[in-house]
């Protein structure tokens, strides 16, 4: 029996046909995750992934596109946050990216209280 097409029904096929394109590459999830990876040498690396977060974890460990990671192998995940929206994770990220040391800790934890305290500005 033939499918009936209607305008859900081309879109539907649509989607599923650029989804097939793109390898699946998005993982079926909109938007996109923030992360922090501690690397060998004990340094953090905030950075954020549209195409599915363990796949840009295995990018990092295999140095796939060089840089900062490649050189401090293996990193680990250790802490990571989904946004619907794209740019909401990039705002993250960059915010993320100036914290100190003890501030992406606490969020590591879990402490929203400490991050609330080491953001307080000390006069």
């Amino acid at each position: 029996m033939a499918k009936r097409l209607t305008r859900d029904t081309v879109a539907e096929e649509r989607a599923q046909r650029a989804s097939r394109r793109m390898g699946n590459a998005m993982n079926d999830e909109p938007g996109a995750h923030v992360y922090i990876l501690r690397c060998a040498d004990g340094s953090f690396y905030v950075g954020s992934a549209r195409r599915g977060l363990e796949r840009r974890v295995s990018e990092h460990n295999h140095g796939t596109y060089g840089g900062y990671t490649s050189k401090r192998l293996p990193v680990e995940l250790v802490w990571s946050g989904h946004f619907p929206d794209i740019t909401d994770a990039i705002a993250a990220e960059r915010r993320i990216k100036g914290w100190s040391r003890a501030k992406k800790e606490a969020l590591m934890r879990g402490d929203f209280d400490s991050i609330s305290h080491l953001s307080k500005r000390r006069t």
